[in-house]
């Protein structure tokens, strides 16, 4: 089936959010500066570029809106999934607990065609930028496993997070050998292409 194409009001909102920031920012740039970028060959396939990388990132996205039990300790968060366990004690006490009952956790995948199909944690913490994202808690990705004890099945997704030395440490869910299971530790080899990333909203 194929997708129906942007909408006149999609493209209208598109417009009005860009004319809304060039008037709030317009100090910023002087008359003279701004007639000489409206000269600039193509502008509008210029302007359209990033909406479109935007549009591409967003092809590749998952949304599950799931209740996080912030009371738990990290140990029965991770065993309510119900998933085998592959931890390390150290790094589970390391596990981040945020805020919010209600979380919408977003699951993408980035592009690592000329990254030798791996990605390092910090540049994976750019990809989760460039989408206005941070990367979901543990306690938010192990709550998406229970509640869908089968979406890792075929989106084996993971997380992570710097212990207080800096160091990252990282949680996945994933189906390996007929095995629902999850893994918490510390790895700086970087992230293959299986991955889905999970991540909130700022």
């Amino acid at each position: 089936m194929t997708a129906s194409p942007m909408t006149d009001g999609q493209i209208d909102n598109v417009v009005d959010k860009l004319r809304a920031s060039l008037r709030k920012h317009r100090g910023e740039i002087s008359s003279d500066t701004a007639q000489s970028v409206l000269g600039t060959d193509n502008l509008g396939m210029v302007l359209y570029a990033p909406f479109r990388q935007l549009a591409e990132m967003a092809r590749n996205v998952i949304v599950r809106r799931v209740t996080v039990n912030r009371k738990r300790t990290a140990e029965a968060a991770l065993a309510a999934t119900g998933r085998k366990q592959y931890t390390t004690d150290v790094v589970v006490a390391t596990m981040p607990n945020g805020e919010g009952e209600e979380v919408e956790v977003v699951f993408f995948k980035p592009d690592l065609s000329g990254k030798k199909s791996l990605i390092s944690d910090d540049d994976l913490e750019i990809e989760f930028s460039r989408r206005g994202l941070r990367p979901a808690d543990p306690f938010e990705a192990a709550a998406v496993s229970e509640a869908d004890p089968a979406f890792a099945d075929e989106h084996p997704y993971g997380t992570h997070w710097k212990n207080a030395a800096g160091k990252w440490c990282f949680a996945t869910f994933s189906r390996w050998n007929d095995e629902r299971e999850l893994n918490v530790d510390r790895n700086d080899n970087g992230w293959s292409g299986r991955w889905w990333f999970a991540g909130v909203r700022k």
